[in-house]
């Protein structure tokens, strides 16, 4: 696989009951193409997060950072996985809605599969955005503002949204072509 993301920093986001296959896969796509990936999470948080895998818990995933410790200047990609525990938990945490809220300022790449949006929504993000998502989030996008389609990856200006663990390939490559994208335009500058 090409490393079009060699040099890059992405930050994934989570906590306990994320689904499993919506972080462990993309972070592996991500590493693939040579990123290096930090998973935070917040302060109540052990050194390890469980995820939800389908109908029961799952593997544990090594935390490196709590999210209210991080600085959005050193990641150039936030992935927020889904789940449903995961993103209820997160828009409901302070630290990690306004970690969220200023990594988006910063205009860099925010991706969300599943019930990630919601953190999106909590952060005051989505208003005129075309997002997908986990169809039963589909209202909450658009009582927030958001124009909710049903693809498999959609991306609007620095969002890039999917739907659930079957887009993981297409969320995966649409992450690694704009962030990649951006890392082959400035070697050729």
């Amino acid at each position: 696989m090409s490393k079009q993301l060699e040099g890059k920093r992405v930050a994934i986001l989570a906590t306990d009951g994320f689904e499993q296959a919506e972080l462990i896969e993309p972070k592996k796509n991500l590493e693939s193409a040579g990123a290096k990936v930090t998973v935070l999470s917040v302060a109540k948080t052990p050194k390890e997060i469980k995820g939800w895998d389908k109908t029961d818990w799952g593997k544990k995933v090594k935390v490196d950072a709590l999210v209210g410790e991080a600085n959005p200047s050193e990641f150039d990609v936030l992935v927020l996985p889904g789940g449903v525990m995961n993103p209820d938990k997160l828009r409901m945490d302070k630290d990690a809605v306004a970690f969220v809220r200023r990594f988006a300022e910063t205009g860099k790449t925010v991706a969300a599969i599943c019930h990630g949006p919601w953190t999106l929504i909590e952060a005051g993000l989505v208003q005129g955005k075309t997002i997908t998502s986990w169809p039963s989030v589909r209202t909450d996008l658009k009582n927030a503002g958001a124009n909710w389609v049903d693809q498999e990856v959609v991306q609007d200006g620095q969002f890039i949204t999917s739907r659930n663990p079957d887009d993981i390939p297409a969320f995966s490559e649409k992450i690694i072509q704009v962030v990649g994208g951006s890392a082959a335009q400035a070697r050729a500058a």
